[in-house]
């Protein structure tokens, strides 16, 4: 949650005497209550790893102190990457103090840190074995640790060609770098993610079936089209685990008059509730975020979160572009990425993550600049959603672009 949508949701609280049940649920302003913590282990596939039903999301970490803190909280599973700013080098100094890295999960990704690559930080196809080697040995140094956890092949679908995408699945160089990396005892587990916006529920598909992963990561949440569940009920069938990302639909601000929390917890309880999900990975961004967030473990969806979920989605329901939908990708005689700059704006404007997004619409082959004298809006059209799709990416343009003049 960013800070001006935890200071509204507070500003509410303290207009209403701070009597709402999901702030008291952590316990704070409660002498000698204790604060919210992990209640719920899920047993991820067949990896043997019990993780935290809310794990942590470690992109734009900013301290050591924080992980610290989430460990003391009952937090064991940490998503980070290479790409995430210094994340990997804080959750190093952070397991350097912490005691017992047997007990903490930690999943790093086959990338490059983002200012070597210009935007494109994901290894692709062309990648060598010793450079996929090499890349999982560099986290290790900055995670100060002897082993990864699990390595993603993370955000597949990024691109809408199948068959490119599906080839940095199952690479062969990724896959026989996995293998000797797994006998180095240097990672234990394999994985793979996608938040679209192309063939997500296709390429999560062609990772559960290849016998390749251990678990999956893709995006899912209430606002969710109707084939993800389809996934997960096959990855449960072949032992493979579900982790849920963008749980938050977006997290846009405004108009939600409830409690600090509720809202989240809702969402998060929501994910939770499908039994084929065994965790899920939020990003954490203050201690704050810790006392919002772990009231919703191990707890179950009740008739009253549903209706925070449901006045969520009738309020953005035309605004929030579907993370791993793609719908409107074929309707744009231009090639332009939709989704992709939508989702980019998306990063830049409700996760406040400005300057990745900036970095990944710059590096795009097309982007907005290409829609000049478009009197088509073909991909507007095309939505299943509604979306004002032309006004969108007008609007992401003037955010992401270095060159705009107003």
């Amino acid at each position: 949650m960013k800070r001006r949508a935890f200071m509204q949701s507070a500003a509410l609280l303290t207009a209403s005497g701070l009597s709402g049940a999901a702030l008291a649920a952590t316990g704070e302003g409660e002498p000698g209550k204790e604060k919210a913590r992990v209640k719920r282990y899920g047993e991820l596939g067949k990896t043997g790893i019990r993780m935290s039903d809310i794990s942590f999301g470690a992109g734009r970490l900013t301290s050591s102190a924080l992980v610290l803190r989430a460990i003391d909280r009952g937090m064991n599973y940490f998503d980070t990457a290479p790409d995430y700013g210094q994340s990997e080098d804080y959750i190093g100094e952070a397991l350097a103090k912490a005691k017992g890295r047997d007990k903490i999960h930690i999943a790093s990704k086959y990338c490059q840190p983002m200012a070597y690559t210009a935007g494109k930080s994901h290894l692709q196809v062309g990648t060598t074995k010793a450079e996929y080697i090499a890349a999982v040995e560099n986290s290790l140094k900055r995670l100060k640790t002897d082993h990864l956890d699990s390595v993603f092949v993370h955000a597949l679908g990024e691109t809408p060609d199948f068959e490119k995408e599906k080839a940095r699945l199952l690479d062969p160089e990724m896959l026989a770098a996995t293998e000797d990396l797994k006998k180095a005892g240097k990672i234990r587990f394999l994985a793979a993610s996608s938040h679209g916006p192309n063939h997500m529920e296709a390429l999560m598909t062609e990772a559960v079936r290849s016998g390749h992963f251990d678990y999956i990561m893709p995006a899912f949440n209430f606002m969710k089209f109707p084939k993800v569940p389809e996934v997960l009920k096959e990855a449960k069938s072949r032992g493979v685990g579900v982790v849920a990302m963008k749980v938050l639909a977006g997290a846009k601000d405004g108009n939600m008059k409830f409690d600090a929390g509720q809202f989240e917890q809702a969402a998060f309880k929501w994910a939770l509730s499908h039994p084929e999900v065994n965790g899920l990975v939020i990003t954490i961004q203050s201690a704050q975020d810790l006392d919002l967030y772990l009231p919703a473990s191990g707890q179950p969806l009740t008739a009253a979160d549903q209706r925070v979920l449901d006045h969520y989605a009738a309020l953005y329901d035309t605004e929030y572009c579907r993370t791993g939908c793609g719908d409107c990708l074929g309707a744009c005689e231009r090639g332009v990425d939709v989704a992709s700059i939508l989702r980019y704006q998306m990063y830049f404007a409700d996760y406040g993550d400005e300057k990745r997004a900036m970095q990944s619409y710059a590096a795009l082959d097309k982007n907005v600049d290409a829609c000049a004298g478009c009197t088509d809006a073909a991909c507007e059209r095309a939505c299943p959603h509604r979306l004002p799709v032309r006004s969108r990416l007008e609007a992401a343009h003037r955010s992401l672009s270095l060159s705009f003049v107003a």
